[in-house]
This record gives structure tokens, C-alpha cells and sequence, in this order.
């Protein structure tokens, strides 16, 4: 071999030493950098006429495991679906409240029922009548309390799902421009990988939003789709679109057209659902808040609101009532109608013949609510009757009970554990998803970078480096020997 031969496989060697060096140490600078891919020089052999000419840096790659990526992303997807679902269920179960709890529906069942026990024994007192009315009171606004958080719940879930859409439209258009930068920088010979691992980690971001698949394009780009089906990006990104409701009442429903869906390129999507074109993910769980798990919420409080009110307006409990004439409990001021029993919890109120701060008199609470006149103060049939019908075991007339008959307050703690069994079981999804995600990230990061293997490698680097600079030192001394002579 030639001297100047010599040279450049020398020359070849360190340059080759020195990119694999800046490789190296980017990987262990960005050991712990959210989206960024490995980084491996590939060296290819360099030959000339056939001879030998040294080692020639071909390119550097970027070295991700693809599958496991995608399986953290499917997770990720689930866990924040999941997430969202607890979150709304642990709202509603702190609005019901919990067996025990001063504030709970149970407690406020009871302290009703107590009342009209006590009053059952002094039906002349009117501290024992005040107190019916005060429980009472307490127990119609404890239940439109209730009606008024479901409602929270799924206004705030309409709201977030506007943020997240808005979030998302932006997301891809990122997306999409990078996929334009590394296509033109690609065609120009240029190294891209900086770019891709922004790219991975705005993919990352829709993840969380929405379950969904990566496609590779040409020219390094990437399609992204749904699990169901749905095209995000490919080439231009989709036009997603939401509209936002406001105030949401009771009978609001999707299905109903008073409220959004979520329109995809203009076509209307409905996220949720294990094969839906849209599940998975944040978005997903948002719209179970407001659609599934809150109008499930609205039909259980509202069925119960009816059977408290059924109750007062039994036929036959109270004589001076009419026929049609409301009950002691009222739909705002007016008897129950099966046909408008959308939103009654949240309408619920005392009847105010009852209320002397609303013109009426506490005596009717003993003597009828359609008495004109105030009856023997002794008398405790009527109060008795309340009482009956409340510990009465009744077949609900709507929602979605324990089979059999049950009282009052077994209704409500049916409410409540039917509730804090939805919640438990959300709860553990979550936990089950959370730490499947947190088991694929540490998966996905066992084949990322070792700092150790990375260290190996450097000091191989450096002795490869060292051994090419003996080389051209070597052929130096020769040249020097050489023009001594």
C-alpha cells in the first residue's frame, strides 16, 4: 500500500472515530429526553479501483423499537380514557355522598324519616313540624344539589373536549409540517433524525387523545389513523371540529341533536366504544362523561326524585288533596308527570302550602295539604301516612334499581352503592392501565439508550481514534526519515 494510501485510510478512521464519538455522546446527553431515538453511525468499507481506501460514514440512524412504541401509545390511549371515567364517577360519588357522611342522600333520607317519627308522638308541637319541613327542605335541595353536579360534570367535559379538539387540530398541523421538513431535508442529504424525535413526541401528544395507529410514508413521513379507522393525517392533516354547548340541562343529549358530536373532515364521529372510530383516549373518556356516565347519572337521581314524589301523591294518603293536586314533594310547584321526568331532580321543591315563608302553614303538614282550616292538634294519621309510604317497599316506576321492592332509604343506599361500585371498578381499570403503560414505557426505555453500553463503546472509540492518529504519527516519522536522507 501507497503512503498516501496509508494517509487517508488514517485520515478515514478518525473521521469515522470522531462522528461515532458526537453520536455517542448525544446519545448520553439525551439519555433521559422524552422522544429521542438512539443514535448508531453506520460505516460501510471505502473502496476505489478496487483497492481498499478506508471506512466511509454512510449515514446515522436512528434506532427505535417501533413496536414497542405503538404498544405504549395503545395504553397510553386506555389510561387516559380511564382516567377520565374516574375522575367523573369520583365526582359524582363525593356529590351523593357516602353511608355516614353528614352531607350524604342516606343521611338526609334519614334525618327526613326521623323527623316524621318524632313529630308521629307530639303532632301538636310545632318544633316537630318545623322539623319535617326543615328535613324535607334539606332532602329536596341534597337532590338538586345532586342533579346540579351531574350537570357540572358534563358542562366541564364539554368544555375540555373544545380544549382538546383545539389542541389536536394544532397537534397535526405540527405534525404535518415536519413531515414536510424531513421530506424536503431527506431529499437534500441531509440528517433528519432532530426532526423525527420532535415528530414522536407531538404523536405522543394525539396518543393520549385518541387510540391510534403510526404508518410509515415515503420519504420518512407518517400517516396517522385511528384504531377504528379514522384518517388524522395523510399528507394534509383532518379537519376535527366541535361545538361547544354552553349550559347543558338534563334533557341535552347527542342523540337528541342538542348537543355536538365530533366531526371529523365534517363528518360526524362518535367517540367511545370498543370498535368506535374515534375510541380510546381522552377525548373518548370526555364524551362518556358527558354522554354515558353522566346521563346514566341524570336518569338514576331523577328515578329516584320520581319515587320520592310517587310516594306523597299516593291516592288515598291525604283526603284533602285533589285529584291532579300535588304531594308533599312537587315537580317546582306542580304534580309529577311521567312524561317530563327528564331534569326533576333538579326541579324538585316542597310543596308550599306547607311554608310559612311561602304563605302556608305548617299545620297542614298534620292536617292535610289542601286543608282550609287547622284540625285537632292531636291528630297524627296523616304524619303516620308519610311515614308509611316512606318505609314502604316499592318497585321504582323508572331507572335501573336492585330487582324487588324497596323503601326509601334503601333506595338511596341502592343509588349510592350502585355508584361507588362503578367507581371501584373504574378505579381499578386505571390502576390496571396505568401500570401496563408504565410497564411498556420501561420496555420501550430498555431499548433506548445504556449509558454503560454507551461508555463501552466511547472507550473503543477513543482506542480506535488513538490507534488511526499512531498510524498518520507513524507515516509522519517516515516522511521526516525519508526527506533526512
Amino acid at each position: 500500500m501507497s503512503i498516501s494510501g496509508t494517509l487517508f485510510n488514517a485520515y478515514s478512521g478518525l473521521v469515522a472515530a470522531a462522528r461515532t464519538a458526537e453520536a455517542v455522546s448525544n446519545n448520553v446527553a439525551n439519555a433521559q429526553t422524552d422522544g429521542y431515538g438512539r443514535r448508531e453511525v453506520q460505516l460501510n468499507s471505502a473502496a476505489t479501483a478496487g483497492r481498499g481506501t478506508g471506512v466511509r460514514v454512510s449515514g446515522v440512524i436512528r434506532d427505535v423499537d417501533t413496536i414497542a412504541i405503538a404498544d405504549r401509545r395503545l395504553a397510553s390511549a386506555q389510561s387516559h380514557e380511564n382516567a377520565a371515567n374516574l375522575s367523573a364517577l369520583q365526582r359524582l360519588e363525593s356529590a351523593l355522598g357516602l353511608p355516614g357522611e353528614g352531607n350524604a342522600l342516606t343521611e338526609h333520607v334519614l334525618r327526613f324519616e326521623e323527623s316524621l317519627i318524632s313529630a308521629q308522638s307530639h303532632p301538636d308541637s310545632n318544633v316537630h313540624l318545623q322539623n319535617i319541613l326543615q328535613t324535607a327542605n334539606d332532602l329536596a335541595t341534597k337532590i338538586n344539589y345532586q342533579s346540579d353536579a351531574v350537570q357540572t360534570i358534563r358542562q366541564d367535559a364539554d368544555r375540555q373536549i373544545t380544549r382538546e379538539v383545539d389542541s389536536m387540530n394544532k397537534t397535526l398541523g405540527q405534525i404535518a409540517d415536519l413531515n414536510r421538513n424531513i421530506r424536503v431535508q431527506l431529499g437534500g442529504g441531509r440528517d433528519v433524525n432532530g426532526l423525527m424525535d420532535q415528530r414522536q413526541v407531538l404523536v405522543d401528544r394525539v396518543a393520549e387523545q385518541v387510540s391510534l395507529k403510526v404508518f410509515q410514508r415515503d420519504h420518512g413521513q407518517i400517516a396517522l389513523v385511528t384504531t377504528g379507522g379514522t384518517t388524522l393525517l395523510d399528507g394534509l392533516p383532518a379537519e376535527v371540529s366541535f361545538v361547544p354547548a354552553g349550559t347543558i340541562t338534563a334533557d341535552m343529549t347527542q342523540a337528541s341533536g342538542a348537543l355536538s358530536g365530533l366531526l371529523v373532515n365534517g363528518k360526524t364521529i362518535v367517540p367511545g366504544g370498543g370498535n368506535g372510530p374515534m375510541n380510546g383516549g381522552r377525548i373518548a373518556g370526555l364524551f362518556q362523561q358527558r354522554d354515558a356516565i353522566g346521563q346514566e347519572a341524570n336518569m338514576q337521581i331523577d328515578a329516584f326524585a320520581r319515587s320520592l314524589v310517587e310516594r306523597f301523591e299516593t291516592s288515598g294518603l291525604d283526603a284533602t288533596r285533589a285529584i291532579g293536586d300535588a304531594g308533599l314533594f312537587t315537580d317546582a310547584g306542580q304534580p309529577f308527570s311521567a312524561l317530563d321526568e327528564a331534569g326533576l331532580a333538579g326541579r324538585l321543591e316542597v310543596n308550599g302550602t306547607v311554608d310559612p315563608d311561602q304563605g302556608g302553614a305548617l299545620w297542614r303538614l298534620r292536617d292535610g295539604l289542601g286543608a282550609t282550616a287547622e284540625g285537632t292538634p292531636g291528630e297524627a294519621g296523616l304524619i303516620t301516612g308519610f311515614l308509611g309510604v316512606l318505609q314502604e317497599g316499592l318497585i321504582p316506576g323508572s331507572g335501573q334499581f336492585s330487582s324487588g321492592t324497596l323503601s326509601l332509604s334503601e333506595l338511596a343506599g341502592d343509588l349510592v352503592a350502585q355508584n361507588a361500585g362503578k367507581r371501584l371498578f373504574a378505579e381499578e381499570s386505571n390502576v390496571s392501565a396505568a401500570a401496563r403503560h408504565n410497564e411498556l414505557k420501561q420496555i420501550e426505555l430498555s431499548g433506548g439508550v445504556d449509558t454503560d453500553q454507551e461508555m463501552q463503546k466511547l472507550l473503543l472509540i477513543e482506542q480506535a481514534y488513538a490507534a488511526n492518529a499512531r498510524v498518520i504519527s507513524t507515516v509522519d516519522q517516515m516522511l521526516q526519515t525519508i526527506l533526512e536522507l
